[in-house]
């Protein structure tokens, strides 16, 4: 695969941005030498004309959706979306898929939420048959998979190039290092927040938590690593606050950035919460931890 996903990216839901500060904000990444933005599917932009928008306003840094939902597309369309981005930005785009959450699915979207390792082998399987008659780019963008637990990380390492797991500790990366072999892509998802203040940083992650820590699919994963009921309520106990998010000065979220790399991850994108609670990343620690600086 052509595409270089490089070491440190940023994942960055931008939707509290306007499309010309979203590119200002691409741009500067690329001066501070990240080499990935991962940007999300929810309920706000479309994932993929956004890219097209940023990709056309940048000069190399590569973009992977964290993740798009495999129910807000059908195969078909997908395929084209696949090829399209790799045609127009070679080299510069990682299609992340994922199955979303129930609520979503069914409540929001109002589709039949199947069981998610069945969803995706079958989504995998139709995408890479579907018909696509227009121009063929040079190479395939690479796609990854969000998988925490094990039957779906040996998916991801099996039919994709890799995993994209979000929410996860250091080890989980050392357990999924162990799951998928050691040549599939593994891209963990790690919040970073710029604050030496265990109160200030804590509140600042349980708000960001919150809407987390009551999905059954992250709670089943984290029980692996001890985690339990108490654990999960009201944005989170110390301990999984602490597991999950990391805080303090530059060193020690750099030290956490790190650990994931000696279990194993290829790739890290940190998500920067603004220590006063704005929704926008948080430059100043993005800027901290940027690799030009190192």
């Amino acid at each position: 695969m052509p595409t270089d996903l490089g070491r440190l990216g940023v994942w960055a839901a931008l939707d509290a941005l306007s499309a010309e500060d979203s590119a200002k904000f691409a741009n500067q990444l690329e001066r501070w030498g990240y080499t990935a933005l991962w940007t999300p599917e929810a309920v706000g932009r479309d994932p993929f004309a956004f890219i097209g928008f940023l990709a056309g306003r940048t000069s190399n840094l590569v973009f992977a959706t964290g993740i798009a939902n495999i129910y807000a597309r059908d195969p078909m369309t997908m395929k084209g979306i696949h090829q399209t981005i790799e045609e127009l930005a070679p080299g510069r785009f990682v299609l992340g898929l994922g199955v979303s959450h129930e609520h979503l699915v069914s409540k929001v979207r109002g589709h039949d939420y199947g069981k998610p390792l069945t969803a995706m082998r079958n989504y995998l399987e139709a995408l890479e048959g579907a018909l696509y008659m227009g121009a063929k780019p040079a190479s395939q963008a690479p796609i990854v998979i969000a998988a925490l637990r094990d039957k779906m990380l040996e998916l991801a390492a099996t039919k994709t190039a890799g995993a994209h797991p979000y929410l996860v500790p250091p080890e989980h990366t050392e357990r999924a290092r162990k799951v998928m072999g050691p040549d599939a892509w593994l891209c963990p998802e790690q919040m970073v927040i710029l604050e030496t203040d265990a109160a200030k940083a804590r509140d600042v992650a349980r708000k960001n938590l919150a809407v987390y820590t009551r999905l059954p699919n992250y709670q089943n994963n984290l029980r692996q690593f001890g985690f339990e009921d108490r654990d999960f309520a009201e944005g989170g106990s110390d301990k999984l606050v602490d597991a999950i998010v990391a805080w303090g000065d530059e060193q020690a979220l750099r030290d956490r950035i790190e650990a994931h790399y000696k279990a194993g991850a290829n790739h890290v994108c940190i998500q920067a919460y603004r220590p006063d609670g704005g929704m926008a990343p948080d430059l100043a620690a993005l800027e901290a931890l940027a690799p030009a600086r190192s």
